[in-house]
């Protein structure tokens, strides 16, 4: 589950617990919570703060619990209205955030990312995809909005309709990402990023944030029609 750890006035959220194996870090119920959780820590903080959220091993996170979607088919739209809180509240943090991308950021994932103010991505290792288009399943009008408010157009076309998976090199290329770095250093980076920053936390971010993706907030505000989605 995912922890908090600190360097400095910046605050490192790990998106799953360092001694779990083959942990994919992916959105169950109590994840959400979870990550929920732990960002009401953070912004409690007062005085100056920034923060960045990564992972250890293979996967920054691999999305959606398809498990759980499976076993609980008739809750896909209550789920997936969960999963927009945790965008709209990155989105609008009241500081700044820094996606460190050192391992696979796949669908529901890769939109976490997405959803920080920037996003720095390991470049020997991981892929940025979306994989919506080949498991048969719509994108969500706010998950829609998120990408094509977020992404350059022609990224989004291409990451949205084709399910292509960028490497770090192909992501920054495609503004995806703002930076790549080598080996495990995207971490420091991205807590160097962040620590640049720390002063600008506050309400008055909040604000600027929220007039800077007012439309997008709506769209993610939206309830899922459940006769419009489906799985699989």
């Amino acid at each position: 589950m995912p922890y908090l750890e600190r360097d400095g006035d910046v605050f490192i959220l790990y998106l799953g617990n360092e001694g779990e194996t083959d942990n994919e870090n992916r959105f169950t119920p109590d994840w959400i919570d979870s990550v929920h959780s732990a960002l009401d820590e953070v912004e409690a903080h007062e005085g100056p703060a920034a923060l960045v959220t990564t992972a250890t091993g293979k996967f920054y996170t691999n999305g959606l619990d398809t498990t759980w979607i499976f076993a609980n088919i008739d809750g896909l739209p209550g789920y997936l209205d969960k999963v927009h809180t945790l965008y709209t509240r990155l989105l609008t943090f009241p500081m700044a955030t820094v996606a460190a991308i050192g391992g696979h950021a796949f669908g529901a994932g890769a939109m976490l990312a997405t959803s920080h103010d920037f996003q720095i991505m390991r470049a020997d290792r991981g892929f940025y995809c979306l994989p919506e288009v080949s498991l048969n399943m719509p994108f969500t009008v706010g998950m829609s909005a998120l990408l094509n408010s977020r992404l350059p157009k022609q990224a989004a076309v291409e990451a949205m309709t084709t399910g292509r998976r960028f490497g770090g090199a192909d992501a920054l290329s495609a503004g995806i990402v703002q930076e790549t770095v080598e080996g495990d250093s995207v971490l420091a980076t991205a807590v160097a990023k962040a620590a640049a920053l720390t002063a600008t936390h506050g309400p008055n971010l909040a604000g600027i944030k929220a007039g800077i993706h007012r439309d997008l907030l709506v769209d993610l505000g939206r309830v899922t029609d459940k006769s419009n989605f489906s799985f699989g």
